[in-house]
Order: structure tokens, then C-alpha cells, then sequence
């Protein structure tokens, strides 16, 4: 009020600053998904008692498709130090990860990459979720047999709206040896690869997952409306319905 009584001009920047403030207040005590969540790291036991076994979880924002994508990934560290209290090895591994996290790549890409790169980390498996889209009746514009399903059950508010997600699963089978000089070699990974996948694909390349899941989460009374309708655009996924007192069952 005072800049505006006294220079006669709206005070830009100082609601710049206000609303950059706020913005940093909200995120520090919110629980949101940032556009980018850095690789944390599990220890889920030891397979030997120089080979110890992780888990690495992130997560990035596809601001393309406008969804969250989650990153699941189990290897095995032979190094001489534990990963976890390597401080050379693990940021590394940690910036390796956050810069391979976009759609556009195979998981095949994702897991080879990482294991040419850090000869004592062995990827085992890898998992990406596509959280998303989340459709409603009321809220969103879709097409195809979803917009016949939530239109019918619409009916009562809050039984508008479905939610679908993909996972993209990739599974080491085996282990070869690739020699690195004379009298050297390194343990490199052996992926199952869906062969299903790769004959639909127009270009006859790898699919670079072992298997791919969708799903789809709706409440019980759109559920029911697509069991009715039965569409084949939706025969393949896998489906959960949600009852009255919250109580999910799954169904093929």
C-alpha cells in the first residue's frame, strides 16, 4: 500500500517476491511431486558377504505427457565399498540415473547404459509406472469407450473418474563375461526381452521390457458399467474396482 500511494505504480516486484516466497513456503511444508525427485537407495540384504543387494527408487515429471514416471530398480554391488557410504560412487550413480529418466528411452537403454558404466553395480531389474491419465466425466475431455463408461455412471458425484497406469518391467536372466583388456573381465547383464512386443512394433526393434502392464482403477459403478459394455479397447487391462467402503478388488 505504501509503494503504491507513494510511487503512483503497481508494486510487480515486490508481489514477484511475495509469490516466490510463498511458492518456496508451500513446497517446503506440502507433500508434492516435484518435476524432479533424485535416486534414494534401500539395502535389502546381502547375497554374499562381499555382494551386497539395493533397491534405487526416483521419480521425474514428463511434462510431454503430463504425468509422474517412477523408477524401481534392484541391483547387486560387488564393490570393495558398501554403495550407500561410497561418496564417490554413489552420486555418480545418482546423476547417471536422474539424466536417463525420460520416457523416450527403452528400459533396455536405461539398465545396458548403467552397467557399462559403474563395472561393479549389476541392474537385476528395473520398473517404470506411468501414473496416469486420470480421467472424470466432469473434469477432462476423453475419447474412445471411457467417455461412454464415465458418462452412464456419472450419475452420483465422485463415480466420475478413472485413473489408468502403465508398468514397464525389465529382467536380467543371466550373467555373461566381457573381456576389458588381457588379462581383465567384467560381469555384464543378460535381459529377457518380450518378443510378443517387438513383432507388433512397426520398426522390428527391441520392445526393451521383459513385460508391460496396464491397469485401471475406477469406482464400482463405472466398473460395473464397463463390465456391461465390455469394449474390447479395454479387454486387455487389468482392472480395479473400488466399493462403497473402500475395499479394492482386482479383477483381469
Amino acid at each position: 500500500m505504501n509503494h503504491i500511494l507513494r510511487e503512483q505504480t503497481a508494486p510487480v516486484n515486490l508481489q514477484f517476491a511475495a509469490s516466490e516466497r510463498q511458492y518456496y513456503e508451500q513446497l517446503n511444508t506440502a507433500t508434492l511431486f516435484w518435476a524432479r525427485n533424485d535416486p534414494r537407495l534401500a539395502w535389502t540384504g546381502n547375497v554374499t558377504e562381499s555382494r551386497r543387494k539395493y533397491r534405487i527408487h526416483w521419480a521425474v515429471y514428463d511434462s510431454l505427457q503430463n504425468i509422474p514416471l517412477i523408477y524401481v530398480m534392484d541391483l547387486e554391488d560387488s564393490g570393495k565399498r558398501p554403495l550407500a557410504k561410497d561418496e564417490r560412487r554413489w552420486p555418480r550413480a545418482q546423476g547417471h540415473l536422474t539424466a536417463q529418466s525420460s520416457a523416450g528411452l527403452k528400459l533396455l537403454t536405461i539398465a545396458r547404459g548403467f552397467d557399462h558404466d559403474f563395472a561393479d553395480l549389476h541392474p537385476k531389474r528395473l520398473r517404470r509406472f506411468y501414473v496416469g491419465p486420470m480421467y472424470s466425466h466432469t473434469f477432462t475431455q476423453q475419447s474412445g469407450p471411457l467417455r461412454d463408461v464415465l458418462a452412464q455412471a456419472g450419475q452420483k458425484p465422485g463415480e466420475d473418474w478413472a485413473l489408468a497406469w502403465t508398468t514397464e518391467t525389465l529382467v536380467a536372466s543371466g550373467t555373461e563375461q566381457e573381456s576389458t583388456g588381457f588379462f581383465s573381465s567384467v560381469e555384464r547383464q543378460i535381459y529377457d526381452l518380450d518378443p510378443f512386443a517387438a513383432a507388433s512394433d512397426d520398426t522390428h526393434e527391441a520392445a526393451g521390457h521383459t513385460h508391460r502392464q496396464r491397469s485401471l482403477i475406477l469406482p464400482q459403478r463405472p466398473y460395473q458399467v464397463l463390465e456391461e459394455l465390455n469394449p474390447p479397447g479395454l479387454a486387455n487391462i487389468r482392472k480395479y474396482a473400488v466399493s462403497p467402503s473402500g475395499k479394492i478388488l482386482s479383477y483381469k
